[in-house]
């Protein structure tokens, strides 16, 4: 086994690897089965046929902060806001707001609706960002 970001060999207990420090998995230069270089985007190594697993695109977000922005801050979206699923917030804010004059309905109905996202993304029911990128422990 080969380090992904340097192709040093790397001990098969090893989690990161002694001479680039880079965590076990992690890089796309070269492939972990035969070391040899890897084309950027492609998906099985050239030289060995193995397959090349692709590494994950944007920073992870927080799963904590983003529920408890659902839990006290979702009628204005602002968690929907952060995870990036900016439609989504937007017609909450809009919700709150514009809603607001109809007698509040709007307001509430956008208060419970964020307070079910914050728990679902406590729970793990929501478990990833808008481009795919798991939510963080």
């Amino acid at each position: 086994m080969y380090c992904k970001h340097c192709a040093n060999p790397l001990d098969p207990a090893a989690v990161v690897c002694v001479k680039c420090g880079a965590p076990r998995g992690q890089g796309a230069n070269f492939c972990q089965n035969c070391a040899a270089p890897s084309v950027p985007g492609a998906v099985v190594c050239t030289t060995c046929g193995a397959a090349l697993s692709q590494p994950v695109q944007g920073v992870q977000k927080s799963k904590m902060a983003a529920g408890l922005l659902g839990i006290f801050l979702g009628s204005l979206g602002v968690h929907n806001f952060y995870l990036g699923f900016t439609g989504k917030a937007v017609a909450q804010l809009l919700l709150t707001l514009i809603g607001g004059w109809l007698f509040g309905l709007g307001a509430i109905a956008a208060s419970i609706w964020g307070l079910v996202e914050g728990i679902q993304i406590l729970t793990g029911s929501i478990k990833a960002d808008a481009k795919g990128v798991p939510l963080a422990d």
